[in-house]
């Protein structure tokens, strides 16, 4: 475990329906029946969300060193440095999913990717305080990326876990077989790059061009 882990909380992100309904499945134009049904989710889902986020920031040569992924090179090329952080918005929403799943299918559902879409705006918030807090340095926040990515072997999961003591700071614990729980979680490493922004972002910057959540 490393010296100084820092723990977050976070009050609750705008939340954008439109990544909601993509989450879904469906597309931008809901009508009203499904936009009832996910005010209805929204509403119900808020007393069981948590936002926590903890992270550590790391010199590149110590991840790099050893590390032959591809895609964690190309992530942390011409990065000085690298955060590596672990964010969850907490097991209250499995619980209200599970509830859900043998009786309401289609609440279920957008419970689900309600989840998504909250944990992915709190990942999305942090990366955007890092960028505040180290812009004044010149360093930008480059893109993100998880374990499970690309090269980047699904196995690394324990590496974060064990780095940053994760069921201590937040309460996110990881299975044998690797899963999350809560599931509504996200590990990622993130670069910080001197100099413009110069990568693509999003869609735009993944080569899976006919994934189903493509924007």
């Amino acid at each position: 475990m490393l010296d100084k882990i820092f723990v977050k909380n976070y009050d609750a992100p705008p939340i954008d329906r439109r990544e909601i309904l993509r989450y879904a499945g469906c597309k931008d134009d809901a009508d009203e029946r499904l936009n009832a049904l996910i005010d209805e989710c929204l509403h119900e889902s808020e007393p069981f969300l948590s936002y926590r986020v903890c992270y550590y920031m790391f010199d590149v040569k110590q991840i790099l060193d050893g590390v032959t992924s591809q895609t964690v090179q190309r992530g942390l090329v011409g990065c000085e440095k690298a955060v590596v952080f672990a964010a969850t918005v907490g097991l209250g929403l499995d619980r209200l999913i599970a509830r859900y799943g043998a009786t309401n299918t289609a609440k279920a559902l957008v419970l689900q990717a309600i989840g998504a879409e909250r944990v992915e705006a709190l990942c999305d918030t942090f990366c955007q305080g890092l960028e505040r807090a180290y812009g004044e340095t010149g360093l930008y926040a480059r893109r993100r990326f998880s374990p499970g990515y690309g090269d980047f072997a699904l196995e690394n999961q324990k590496k974060i876990f064990s780095a940053l003591d994760c069921p201590k700071n937040i309460g996110l614990t990881l299975t044998e077989s690797g899963l999350m729980s809560p599931t509504k979680s996200v590990t990622a490493i993130v670069g910080l790059q001197s100099g413009k922004r110069q990568e693509k972002t999003g869609c735009e910057a993944c080569g899976k061009t006919d994934c189903f959540a493509r924007k």
